[in-house]
This record gives structure tokens, C-alpha cells and sequence, in this order.
């Protein structure tokens, strides 16, 4: 888990806003590295572990540095260092602070924050400077492993220098020797000295980290697992989706939503990946959350992390399901969804689209890819099937990534919110996954490795009664095919899943259009049907 990276991704922005003077966000890597260090100690993050840190706590820093004296040298150095001005870095620092504690305790999920930490101790290590030792306390940060990059503050390059005559080499090192030796026992004096002293954070891998291409660990960025439902406008389970890290973590949430929805949440579809958490916050309040959700129509949720998110086409219903949520999961925060802004929407999910492929490595996995490529809005105009300029570039390299993986069959999916007729809809998914697949294979993709299915307005992942709901229902999909994969699997799909059956859980294969699979299972077709 390459905790920096995350908070790089999701703080720094939030941080910065539309300041992105490299040097600050440089700053505030480092500065997570040092913040990380300090809250491994038991100690220190038992001083706030049961208070409610608010985002905008700006006061949080100074209760994890209590001393003065290192706040300021933290300050100082990181500015002189990035050359940023004091003043502003001091602020960088109060901001970031309750933040990246807030994705830290998300990233931790259950496990306490501190030993989150240490297990995960290999990930930010390296970026801790060789100064910031003296400010944190002794033994939370392990030697760095043979062959680890120690911080950008630290060259580990070897010096150059000319060789000396009569043996002056060997003498100007004596006195380098010495201050080594005397460190070592001051070391070894003051672990010593220590009454109970912590345990050193031992560099380990854990089970959410992947390897690179010569079998090398390398961290993995986690994200938070997600819960996405909608109701419908009879309180039925409308929409699901959920990503998660695990199959304790789906059955988990499986079990919540059938105690609720009953055999509907059958046909909520899962990503399971390691790319995502292991733990969701919001877990064990499943049980009190989705009855006071499921008692609002054509409503949508988003549980990601600490936060939930909510909309509805009633405002009332909406101002007192967030009342109602807030109440019944106060450790949680509740938000009402804010008006649609397509272009920021389109904007960010180029943006999430383009780092999930910066991070895919030299031999990607395919699921991964497909994971990449549905991040990205493909906001086509209204009755068009025409690809938007904004997506060309990102779409340009998907192409050269699909190179990397010729074994790769991906199959690309069109949806549709419900205005217009179902039939229209339909025809109009489909010819807008034509027109993605058209474009790939202009740009070199090869055509055998790329399949389309338009499944109109039957696949919801929102409600369709907001304009946010429907905005994200009208959404191209990619997959990988995979003919041995069932059809609730998020990242690969079947035959089966070509032509989903409407309701599973009975006896008929009520397919959306009658075709091939019916009759391998028995079902006669009628010829003017199929035209």
C-alpha cells in the first residue's frame, strides 16, 4: 500500500485547490511521511483517538506536535528545503493535517491507526528526511532496508573524490569514523534508557501489495471500498454496485442488503479486487442505514470510506434522510449530493482515469485496464454516437496500452438513462459502443480483441429521476470477456451477461431480447422476434 501516493492523490488537491506550484505539493509528500511516522506511536495518536477530528480542524496539528519547538522546525526545514515561504508552509501543514489523518483512519478501516502504520511502515519510510529522527519518537521508524531510497533530502549516491597521497584519504575519514562510532552508543544509550520503549517498525509486506515485473514488492495503491444502491420508485432495490477488497467484505455487505431488499440484492454486482479496502467503515451500521435508506423512492447512495453521499428528487425527502442518516451513524459523514456540474465531473474522471493508468505497471492486469478505461465520463451529446474530443486523448492511450496484453478481449458497453422510449435507448447504447470501438480501431486497436453490447436503460448504477442520476447512467463500460465469468462479476462478463436474464432467481431466461442462449436452454424462439 503506497500510502504517500494516496494522500498525494486525494489530499494534496483538496489541499492546494487550484495552487499547483510543484514545490508545495512536494512539500506535502514529505510532510506525510512525517505525519505518518508520528501517528505510528501509540502514544501520541492515544491523545485524540476518541475525539470526533473534524476536516477543517486546523487546530489538529498542534495536539499531534505538542512542542512548539518542532512544529517551527518542521516548518523551517520543509520550506527551506522546497523553498517555499515559511508562513505558507506552516499553513500547508495545519490544513493537510486533519485530512490525511481522515484518510489514514479510512485506509486503516478497522485495524487501529498506529499499528496500520507500523505494519505499512515500508511505504513512506524512504520519504521520512534524516532530520526529522530527532522529532519523532525514538524507534517508530526502522533503519531503511539495503537498497531503499532514505528520503529526497538524503543523496545516496556515493561521493567522488580524487585519491590523496600518503594515506591523507584514510585520514580525513578517521574523524567521520568516530562521529559514527559515538552516534551508534548515544543510539544504544537512549534505547535504553527508555522504561517501555516501542517496538521497531519492521518493514513488511502486506496481503494488499502487489509485485512488479521482475518479482520485486512494490506498494499498491488502495482505494476505498464502495457501496453505490438506488431505490426505484416503489422503495425497490433500483441500482447496486459495490467495490471491495474481499469475499468477507462482499458477503458482509450482501448479507445487509438481503436482510433488507431481500433476493433483489442478488443482482448487486461486485468488483472484487485488492485494489480496494478490505474494510468498510460503515459495515456494521449496514444493518440501521439501508431500512432508513430503502423508506425513500428513487433515492441514490454512495457509502465510500467515512462519507456517505445522498440524492433524491424530493428536496424534503432528502434534507431528512440526511437528518435521519446523520443520526443514526454519527462516526460517519452524511452529505447531500451538490447540483450537477458535468464539466468538473468530465474533468475528474479524466484525471482518476489517467493516474489508475499511470499505475498500472509494466505487465497491467486486464481487469485493471477495464477498471482504468470505465473511470473516464464519455459525455456524448444528446441523441449522438459521436466520440467527445475531451476523451480522445486518454482513449489514444488506451490503445498502446491494449498492446501490452494481445491475449486481452475487452468488451465495450453502452448505457442510457430512462428518458426516451426503451426500444430508442437500446439502439442508441449500441451505436455508441460501436462508435467507441470505431475509434480504438482507427487509432490501431485490433478489432478481434473488442466487442459492443448496448444494454439501454436496463443496467442503472442511480437513480433516473436527478440530473446527477441519470448524468452517471448514460456511461460507457469496458470489461473483460470472459466466457467462464458470471454475469455479477464487475470487471468480466459472459455470454450470459451479454443478454442478461431480468430476473435470475426464477425459472425463466427472460433475456431483454430472445436470442442464441434461450434455446441452448430449452426456450423456443420465435423467428419474428429475432428480426
Amino acid at each position: 500500500m503506497d500510502i504517500i501516493s494516496h494522500l498525494t492523490r486525494t489530499v494534496s488537491p483538496a489541499v492546494l485547490g487550484d495552487d499547483h506550484n510543484p514545490a508545495k505539493k512536494n512539500l506535502l509528500e514529505q510532510f506525510y511521511a512525517i505525519f505518518a511516522a508520528r501517528l505510528a506511536d501509540n502514544h501520541t495518536h492515544d491523545r485524540f483517538a476518541n475525539e470526533t477530528i473534524a476536516r477543517d480542524d486546523q487546530g489538529f496539528y498542534d495536539r499531534v506536535w505538542t512542542e512548539d519547538v518542532h512544529r517551527d522546525q518542521i516548518a523551517r526545514e520543509l520550506a527551506g528545503k522546497h523553498n517555499v515561504d515559511v508562513t505558507a508552509a506552516r499553513g500547508l501543514i495545519a490544513t493537510a493535517a486533519p485530512l490525511a489523518y481522515h484518510e489514514i483512519k479510512s485506509l486503516a478501516g478497522t485495524m487501529p491507526v498506529p499499528q496500520f502504520l507500523n505494519d505499512n511502515v515500508a511505504s513512506y519510510q524512504r520519504h521520512v528526511p534524516a532530520w526529522a529522527t530527532a522529532i519523532l519518537p525514538v524507534g517508530v521508524i526502522a533503519a531503511a532496508p539495503t537498497g531503499v531510497h532514505v528520503s529526497d533530502t538524503v543523496s545516496t549516491a556515493p561521493l567522488q573524490r580524487e585519491a590523496e597521497k600518503d594515506g591523507s584519504f584514510m585520514k580525513a575519514l578517521l574523524p567521520i569514523i568516530g562521529l559514527i562510532i559515538l552516534g551508534a552508543l548515544a543510539w544504544a544509550l537512549l534505547r535504553g534508557c527508555q522504561d517501555n520503549p516501542e517496538p521497531v517498525g519492521t518493514p513488511v509486506m502486506t496481503e494488499q501489495q502487489a509485485a512488479d515485473s521482475d518479482g520485486k514488492a512494490v506498494a499498491a495503491a488502495i482505494t476505498p471500498a464502495s457501496l453505490r444502491i438506488a431505490t426505484g420508485e416503489n422503495n425497490e432495490l433500483y441500482a447496486c454496485r459495490m467495490n471491495v477488497g474481499n469475499d468477507t467484505l462482499q458477503s458482509n455487505v450482501m448479507t445487509a442488503l438481503t436482510s433488507v431488499f431481500g433476493d433483489a440484492a442478488n443482482n448487486c454486482r461486485a468488483d472484487i479486487d485488492d485494489n480496494f479496502s478490505i474494510d468498510m467503515p460503515a459495515t456494521a451500521q449496514l444493518a440501521t442505514i439501508l431500512p432508513i435508506f430503502k423508506n425513500v423512492p428513487n433515492a441514490s447512495m454512495l457509502i465510500q470510506g467515512d462519507t456517505i453521499t445522498v440524492n433524491a428528487a424530493d428536496t424534503t425527502a432528502l434534507t431528512k434522510l440526511v437528518l435521519d442518516l446523520q443520526a443514526a451513524a454519527p462516526a460517519m459523514t452524511v452529505n447531500a449530493e451538490g447540483p450537477l456540474n458535468e464539466k468538473a465531473e468530465i474533468s475528474d474522471s479524466l484525471a482518476a482515469s489517467e493516474v489508475a493508468m499511470d499505475s498500472l505497471g509494466k505487465n497491467p492486469d486486464p481487469r485493471d485496464i477495464a477498471r482504468a478505461l470505465s473511470l473516464q465520463v464519455v459525455n456524448f451529446e444528446v441523441d449522438k454516437a459521436v466520440i467527445p474530443e475531451a476523451n480522445k486523448a486518454l482513449l489514444d492511450r488506451a490503445v498502446k496500452l491494449m498492446e501490452q496484453v494481445p491475449d486481452m478481449t475487452l468488451m465495450i458497453i453502452g448505457h442510457t438513462d430512462k428518458i426516451a422510449d426503451p426500444a430508442y435507448n437500446m439502439k442508441l447504447s449500441e451505436e455508441r459502443a460501436q462508435a467507441m470501438k470505431a475509434y480504438l480501431v482507427a487509432q490501431g486497436a485490433d478489432p478481434s480483441k473488442l466487442m459492443t453490447k448496448g444494454l439501454g436503460e436496463t443496467d442503472p448504477i442511480a437513480d433516473n429521476t436527478t440530473d446527477q442520476g441519470r448524468f452517471r447512467n448514460r456511461r460507457i463500460e469496458f470489461v473483460v470477456y470472459d466466457e467462464t465469468t458470471t454475469a455479477n462479476d464487475g470487471l468480466a462478463i459472459s455470454d450470459d451477461a451479454l443478454d442478461p436474464d431480468l430476473n435470475p432467481l426464477d425459472s425463466d431466461n427472460d433475456d431483454l431480447m430472445p436470442d442464441a442462449d434461450d434455446a441452448s436452454r430449452g426456450t423456443v424462439l420465435d423467428p419474428a422476434a429475432t428480426n
